[in-house]
Order: structure tokens, then sequence, then C-alpha cells
């Protein structure tokens, strides 16, 4: 299994920038992909962006193309997501998760550790 931790989240103005990490243990080993998903209250859980584990290989939603980047440390096994011009329909909660399937996919089936989320608020 893997364990993953969510940190960085917060209350930022809009035009503000977070910076989101995930800390990843256990069998990372077996892991090809991580993805950063969101859901705010009474919606959809919503794919962000998600990146290989090795080749750093990413896929964006549409909405968060040009003002979000993920990216990782192998070494530390940290997955980043930074949020840039941030708007306040950004406001939720943010999950990482993780997949074993050989593919970046961008539906929250496909990942199967999941971990607890951090509160990302956007003030307009």
């Amino acid at each position: 299994q893997v364990q993953l931790v969510e940190s960085g989240g917060g209350l930022v103005q809009a035009g503000g920038s977070l910076r989101l990490s995930c800390a990843a243990s256990g069998r990372t080993s077996s892991r090809y992909a991580v993805g950063w998903f969101r859901q705010a209250p009474g919606k959809e859980r919503e794919f962000v962006a998600a990146i290989s584990w090795s080749a750093g290989t990413t896929n964006y939603a549409d909405s968060v193309k040009g003002r979000f980047t993920i990216s990782r440390d192998n070494a530390k096994n940290v997955f980043y997501l930074q949020m840039n011009s941030l708007k306040p329909e950004d406001t939720a909660v943010y999950y990482c998760a993780s997949t074993s399937l050989p593919r970046i996919g961008s539906t929250s089936w496909e990942y199967d550790s999941w971990g607890q989320g951090t509160q990302v608020t956007v003030s307009s």
C-alpha cells in the first residue's frame, strides 16, 4: 500500500499563489502516477492535474492550464501542485492520489490510494 499526506492548503486572496505538497510513503515502486483532484461543497470531485512518477509526463484540466503546475521530487517522493493566479472558483478540498495503472488518468476511479485532503480557500 501507499500512504499519501497532503499539506500546504490555506486561505489566499484572488490572484495569489499557493503550493500544495503530497508526501508518498510505502510501496511507491508499484506506482505509475500521482494526480491531484479537488472537491468543492456540493460538487463532484474533479480532476486537476497528474504526473507520471518516473518520466514526469503531465496532464492538466483545461480549467487550470497555464495557472497550475504539477511537479515531483523523486528523491523525496514528494509531489507538488503550484497554484498561481488563484480564483474564488478554485476553492475546494484538494486531494492527491496515486495509481498503478500505466496511464496519467483524469478520472478518480483510476486511482486507488488517496490522501486525506487539504483545504484551499480563495477569497474575492
